[in-house]
Formats: C-alpha cells, structure tokens, sequence
C-alpha cells in the first residue's frame, strides 16, 4: 500500500506535549522547552511508526475565525482572554510558558525540512480539512487530539483514517469509518459527515456549541441515522412528521435558529486558502539544515529529542 500522507494538527500536539512534560526543562536561559521537546519526540514517533511518505504540520492562523464568530457568537467564547489581558481581547488563552515555544519549534521544522500549511482566517482543522479534501494520490492519516477531526474519515477517493492521541502517543488509536461507525453508532458509509451533524446536534460546551436541550449523544447518534442527515431531521420536525416524537420534534423546532448555523460552525472548510512552507510536502530523504538542527538543540538545550528526531529521518 503506498505509505500515507501525516497531515498534524500541530497546535493539538503541542499543547499536549506541554501539559504531558514539566516546565521545569528548559534552555540555559530559562525559557522552559517542555512543548518543544515533547513535540519533537511526537513527531519522531510519527515518522518512525507510521513511515509517512508525505507530512505538514498544519498551523492555526485564526484560531477563532470570524465566520465562524458572525455565524454562532458563543464559538469559542469562553477561551478569549479577558481585555487587557496579555495578547489582547481576542487573544486566545496560551500559558505564558508555551507562548516563546512555537517559534522554536516552528524554526526546527523549517531545519530538518519538514512542510508547514496554514490558511488566512482559518483554523488548523481547515487546512487539515481542505488538504484531504484536495488529496488524491496518497491514504491520509491525521494526526491529532480532538475528535472535531473524525468528520473526515472516508474509503474514497483515497482512505483517511484519524490517529487519535487524546491520551498519547503510546496509547494512540487509529480509526476509520468503521470505528468511528461502532463508536458513535452512526452508519459506517456516512461515518465522517454523520458524526459532524450528530456533533452539532448535540453541541460541545469546550467550543461554545450549545446544542439541543435534552439530546445528547447517544440520541444524536440515533436520530442523525434514523434520517440519514440533520438537514433531513430538522425538515422532519418542521414538517411535524408524527414518526419523530412529538418532545424530540419540539425540541429540534425551539432551537430552528441554532441548528441553521451550527452545520457551517462544525464542518471544516473543504476551500482555505492553504499557503505551504515549501513546494514540497515529502518527507525529506536527508535532512534540510543539520547543523542548524543541532545548533537548535545546544541553544536550546533539546537534548534526546533532536537526536531522536534525526535518526526518525534518517531511516
């Protein structure tokens, strides 16, 4: 089978690795490098265990996008920093300790040569979405710790499967139509585009999605395959359809407004803008800048990490 294309949620990743590893390893002058490191050893493991053929580090350019915002002002409301607060009023809230470590860990991907992918005005979860969107040639494998991204599981035009690392690298799980199916009990041939219209039904407080009172999961997951669509059971309710329980069709009907925009807010984009660090997305066959690479370790005291990351390449 040809060897995949890893496309990263890079910031799910490094955050993980932050709060994974203590902020008491640091550079010689004290900037804590706990993320850097546990991303660089992520990432290692990456390449070591799946063999990608392809990998980009997707970035968040916008991690709130103001389309988004104007279509549900509750999006991601809670996470903005309070004015004044450092970053400003639409800052989201970094520890101050993870701020100084993105560059840094930016810069080692530029060195080893690894590609980057951002989009103007979007989320990381856009460029991931748009790149399987686009990806015809090579299975995809995304890489991540929120499950926003199961949306994108499919067998065609090219199998893309979401390695989950919401509890780590170690314990990582691989899932595909038929997982996320068996999981959230929604079809298996619409398991990706089911499980995003189950989300939007039953809302997620950590994104500011509300959802419908009184339906939760298991009641989405039941309902999005009863009618095989959430545009399909919202025109249910509409239509006062006796099958669908009169509780559940008032429920979908008080909360008409809601349930117009949250498809929009919930998928991810198919058509950013992406923008990449470099032409090429392969994994490189030699490293980019190896002296770089290693004079990053030494300044930044990387240790281990960068020499697991080397040897992941050189394999």
């Amino acid at each position: 089978m040809t060897a995949p294309l890893a496309l990263l949620d890079a910031a799910s990743l490094y955050f993980r690795s932050f709060f994974a590893l203590p902020e008491s390893l640091t550079a010689p002058d004290g900037t804590p490098v706990n993320a850097v490191r546990g991303f660089a050893d992520t990432l290692a493991r990456i390449l070591t265990d799946r063999r990608p053929e392809r990998l980009v580090a997707c970035l968040d350019a916008d991690w709130r996008p103001q389309f988004r915002v104007d279509l549900l002002p509750s999006y991601k409301a809670h996470r903005v920093a309070e004015p004044g607060a450092a970053g400003g009023p639409d800052a989201e809230e970094v520890p101050d300790a993870l701020s100084p470590q993105v560059p840094i860990i930016l810069e080692l991907l530029e060195a080893v040569g690894l590609a980057t992918a951002e989009a103007a005005g979007y989320e990381a979860d856009d460029v991931i979405g748009t790149l399987t969107a686009r990806e015809r040639a090579n299975p995809v494998e995304v890489i991540t710790g929120d499950r926003d991204l199961f949306q994108l599981v499919r067998t065609e035009p090219t199998p893309v499967s979401v390695i989950y690392v919401g509890k780590g690298w170690a314990k990582a799980e691989v899932l595909g139509p038929a997982d996320i199916a068996a999981r959230y009990g929604v079809p298996e041939e619409i398991a990706g585009p089911a499980y995003a219209d189950m989300a939007a039904l039953r809302g997620d407080p950590s994104d500011g999605l509300p959802g419908v009172a009184g339906i939760g999961e298991k009641t989405a997951a039941k309902l999005i395959t009863e009618y095989g669509s959430l545009a399909a059971l919202v025109e249910a309710a509409r239509a006062e359809r006796p099958a669908l329980p009169l509780r559940t069709r008032t429920r979908i009907n008080e909360a008409a407004d809601y349930l117009l925009v949250a498809p929009d807010v919930v998928r991810v984009a198919a058509d950013a803008p992406v923008t990449m660090s470099r032409p090429d997305d392969r994994v490189p066959a030699a490293v980019a800048d190896r002296e770089r690479v290693v004079e990053l370790g030494r300044k930044w005291n990387l240790g281990g990490s960068v020499d697991r990351l080397l040897e992941a390449l050189a394999r």
